[in-house]
């Protein structure tokens, strides 16, 4: 079967067995899935292929972007502006509707930042980000000493205004996500094999952070992606493919993906499309309870 079961809810939020589509693959490390919700189109970076690439119904999969600057995740702020992470730029960037590159964030502190990683935008316009160091090694980045000691959740002002550092104490910190209502964010450690979650301020800070859950398996993956659906399932990889979680933390099942899987997003016209960004590969798979838009 390509799921595990863990208990009986896992059959009405992804369902009680589920088929792959593979839609793309030769891939050298697929990432950073994004779903166009009104030009219905999927974005999907290569980090060592230095690409993001586009894939529709209508043409398949075509080059977006080359050189991506190694671009890892990527999302649309509230305006439908592409928000990317660089690896090997350190950089936040937005692209602006004539193509134009903006730097967002590149420097904390007058250093420069490790390699963004994942990123997600509040309704407020306010980016939220982590910066471990994957980006300052060999074949996911440009190989550079590390100039901060530490590896970094930060939030950007709406616009790309002020850069402030919300927590420092992470491992390897990557995906991020909030719930449906945004009082709180979700972090995962890639190291510590866990999911930590944070109350959010009325000014974007972030409080209380404790660990929610633990990602826990046979097979090959680790906490990577990770984002939650419109009833408030999170999902996120680990283990032998993506752990799918209830709101109270408890695990329903493992949608088992024939591939080391990085990343995943919620697509097509009813959302309820998971394509599934894993190693070489880009596939599909139809799920019961659909995503949510990015805007």
């Amino acid at each position: 079967m390509n799921v595990e079961i863990r208990r009986r809810r896992f059959a009405s939020v992804v369902g009680a067995d589920i088929e792959f589509e593979r839609i793309g693959t030769g891939y050298l490390f697929t990432e950073g899935p994004l779903w166009h919700p009104h030009e219905r189109f999927l974005l999907f970076t290569d980090i060592p292929g230095n690409c993001i690439n586009r894939w529709s119904r209508e043409q398949g999969v075509t080059t977006f972007r080359r050189p991506s600057q190694m671009a890892n995740g990527l999302t649309y702020d509230r305006r439908g502006r592409l928000i990317a992470c660089e690896h090997a730029t350190s950089r936040v960037t937005r692209t602006e509707p004539g193509g134009a590159i903006t730097v967002l964030a590149s420097h904390f502190d007058r250093k420069a930042l490790n390699s963004p990683n994942d990123v997600v935008v509040k309704r407020d316009g306010a980016i939220y980000f982590t910066d471990p160091p994957y980006g300052r090694v060999e074949f996911y980045g440009v190989p550079r000493p590390q100039e901060l000691t530490f590896q970094g959740v930060y939030r950007l002002e709406p616009d790309g205004g002020a850069l402030t550092l919300l927590v420092d104490d992470f491992d390897r910190p990557n995906g991020l996500c909030f719930s449906p209502d945004e009082r709180r964010l979700f972090v995962n450690d890639t190291n510590r094999g866990h999911i930590r979650v944070f109350d959010v301020g009325p000014n974007g800070t972030l409080t209380n952070g404790r660990v929610w859950a633990e990602t826990q398996g046979e097979g090959k993956g680790v906490p990577d992606g990770m984002k939650i659906d419109s009833e408030g399932h999170l999902y996120c990889t680990g283990p032998g493919g993506i752990h799918v979680f209830d709101p109270e933390a408890a695990c329903l099942g493992v949608i088992r993906v024939p591939e080391d899987t990085a990343n995943f997003t919620w697509g097509d016209d009813d959302l309820r499309s998971l394509f599934i960004a894993a190693s070489t590969s880009l596939y599909r798979v139809r799920v019961q309870v659909p995503g949510r838009p990015v805007f």
